[in-house]
């Protein structure tokens, strides 16, 4: 027993110290697109990126969230590597930051509000750059992959939400990497990383909501079917979020009649899904790519 604990508390320490590394690494940053608001708190923009190319033609969007367990420590720079891959790739990359937990205005509703106004940017965004706004693609990476999907499925938002928008920006496709896709079957394992069950708490807002459903305009698994094309991926070896929540979520999608594939890496860790060396990566990227073309 005692060499199993040691075991899950090593791998645990290592997960945490490639997170902070991943963060740290956000803070020698080189060639970030150009900075846009869309709101007017520090933390509301985005960096948008355009390829190298000759020619017209309006470009795919790839919309990329950043993980983080929803903290503000944490910032959009993690996703650097994916942006320059999408870039080479031929795609427009909108990055988007948001605020977080622990600034004013994070966790419910400001986090969402954010998410939700910076992929609707995109239309004013798409008067000055040739961006195709019918083909725009959602990927997020661990908390950000639960703001990811929540993004493609702000149609399904109750109406008496206050997360609620006009017209979200239709979603061609959302791409969740190790996502925590289904909040509160996340809160009930324990994220020991993510802060406990507190955090969750605070990004349904269920001290100040009292009795209500508070996953019902918070977690995407509560929110399906979204009608959007999904990409759940996750890693075996990931023990920040586990594969098996993934796999759940990805199986109810499908009971509700959305179109969900799952990519399943036996020998990838948490942050390999945000590597752009990894094959980890280069499986996912395939899938993108399909979304997108």
């Amino acid at each position: 027993m005692r060499n199993r604990r040691t075991a899950a508390w090593c791998l645990g320490a290592v997960a945490a110290l490639s997170l902070f590394a991943a963060a740290g690494c956000s803070l020698l940053r080189t060639g970030a697109g150009e900075r846009i608001p869309y709101g007017p708190e520090p933390s509301e923009f985005g960096e948008l990126t355009l390829p190298h190319r000759e020619g017209g033609g309006k470009l795919p969007v790839v919309v990329m969230v950043h993980g983080g367990c929803w903290l503000r420590l944490f910032s959009l720079g993690m996703m650097d590597g994916l942006v320059a891959d999408m870039q080479l790739q031929g795609f427009a990359v909108w990055n988007v930051e948001y605020r977080g937990l622990g600034e004013t205005g994070g966790g419910y509703p400001g986090t969402y509000l954010d998410v939700g106004h910076a992929v609707d940017a995109l239309r004013s965004i798409a008067r000055r750059y040739p961006l195709d706004l019918t083909k725009v693609v959602v990927v997020g990476h661990s908390a950000g992959g639960h703001l990811a999907l929540w993004a493609a499925a702000r149609a399904r938002l109750p109406t008496d939400s206050p997360l609620a928008m006009f017209q979200p920006l239709p979603i061609a496709g959302v791409v969740s990497l190790a996502g925590v896709n289904d909040l509160q079957a996340y809160r009930e394992s324990g994220p020991i990383w993510c802060g406990g069950p507190s955090t969750i708490d605070q990004m349904t807002g269920a001290k100040e909501r009292g009795g209500q459903n508070v996953y019902a305009d918070t977690s995407p698994a509560a929110l399906l079917p979204m009608g959007v094309p999904q990409i759940i991926a996750f890693g075996e070896l990931d023990s920040i979020v586990s594969s098996s929540l993934d796999r759940a979520y990805a199986s109810a999608a499908a009971a509700y009649g959305d179109r969900v594939e799952t990519v399943d890496l036996p020998y990838a860790g948490h942050f390999d899904l945000i590597d752009p060396s990894s094959t980890a990566w280069q499986q996912v990227r395939q899938k993108i790519l399909t979304l997108l073309r």
